[in-house]
């Protein structure tokens, strides 16, 4: 018996159109028959050389000659379709959906925002020091990227104390306190870069210096809002606005989302996601311009919330290409379901200079 008996058509025989002693499948003998009858156990004969007795033994222990019957897998022309996988549960189908643990990310975002109300409310030096922590955290997370992935040695004592040093003297001296403690910081950099050897100097303080403006003076910003005499309520509107402006872009774009922002870059972002975050953030500004900032007005809000919205998304998008160059989803793995904590500043720190440039032409 060879393979193509498997797949032959009705009306040639069970064992095809050279098969010998048996009907041709017809009214009296058909298919239905032929799939009932087993076929004749085949001894082989005096003539055959020892390959043909080893084929016929072979065919003899074929699963035709057996009650069982032949597994689909054993023959291609028999073989059936592979059933889909069970269904996951809703929940991990949520996970997948979003790319991450909702569950996880909800849960910490809202522990989050109660300490940093909390915090900005009651006390605003206790504030100063959660940005602090979260500016240390995320220069922490940021040098190690760099020194895991790409061997860049970058100082990371200076930039941590430079970095704390910039929020403080923002908050307590102003825009030119910051400034000196950037400049400090840099220097700090070069130095202290020195005590070790002179190969790649120049690129490990260029990375120092580039992680000390991106993440520490960046965030001084938030400082200088806070300093002003309703700056809680100035902070508030600027994390309000960004969080709602991120979340419309989600649920927009989870939504309706076809065409892509920036395959290249990000492949998850949609122009229907801007425009959701655009549309979320403009009201969101129109109101908290209008009831929380004193002396602000609907219309100022909706200026500021555009500009929220294009801060927002490239952030996001430059923390994306630093990620892709990285070869990395995360940049820590500190907050389950959100990443690291520079990954919850990528939208927030470019975002922060624009906020207080509009505050400060609005409303002084």
């Amino acid at each position: 018996m060879n393979d193509s008996s498997w797949g032959a058509p009705p009306g040639t025989g069970f064992w095809g159109a050279s098969d010998q002693g048996f009907p041709p499948a017809g009214p009296a003998y058909g298919a239905a028959d032929a799939a009932q009858t087993r076929p004749m156990p085949i001894v082989p004969g005096a003539g055959r050389d020892q390959d043909d007795r080893d084929r016929g033994a072979a065919r003899l222990s074929g699963p035709l000659f057996r009650d069982e019957q032949r597994q689909p897998e054993e023959h291609p022309v028999h073989r059936q379709p592979q059933q889909p996988a069970a269904s996951s549960s809703p929940s991990s189908a949520q996970k997948k959906r979003a790319g991450r643990d909702l569950r996880a990310a909800i849960g910490v975002g809202v522990g989050l925002g109660a300490l940093i109300v909390a915090s900005l409310l009651i006390v605003k030096a206790l504030f100063v020091a959660v940005i602090a922590a979260a500016v240390v955290v995320g220069l922490w997370e940021l040098t190690s990227r760099l020194s895991e992935k790409k061997g860049i040695r970058v100082p990371l004592v200076p930039l941590a104390v430079g970095g704390a040093a910039m929020i403080v003297a923002g908050y307590v001296r102003g825009a030119e306190g910051a400034s000196v403690a950037m400049a400090l910081t840099a220097l700090a950099v070069l130095v202290w870069r020195m005590t070790e050897p002179p190969e790649d100097y120049l690129r490990d303080v260029t990375a120092g210096v580039f992680a000390a403006l991106y993440v520490p003076f960046l965030a001084t910003f938030v400082a200088l809002m806070l300093a002003a005499e309703d700056g809680a309520w100035r902070v508030l509107t600027f994390l309000l606005l960004t969080v709602v402006s991120d979340t419309g872009a989600y649920a927009v774009g989870w939504q309706f989302g076809k065409h892509k922002l920036a395959p290249r870059i990000s492949p998850g972002k949609t122009r229907e996601g801007l425009l959701g975050a655009v549309a979320f953030a403009m009201v969101a500004g129109a109101l908290c311009m209008q009831f929380l900032i004193d002396g602000g007005s609907w219309w100022q809000g909706l200026i500021l919330g555009l500009a929220v919205a294009a801060s927002a998304t490239l952030g996001d998008l430059g923390e994306s290409m630093i990620k892709r160059d990285l070869g990395i989803k995360d940049m820590g793995k500190l907050l389950p379901g959100h990443g690291g904590i520079m990954d919850r500043l990528d939208s927030l720190l470019p975002t922060a200079p624009v906020v207080w440039l509009l505050m400060v032409i609005f409303v002084g």
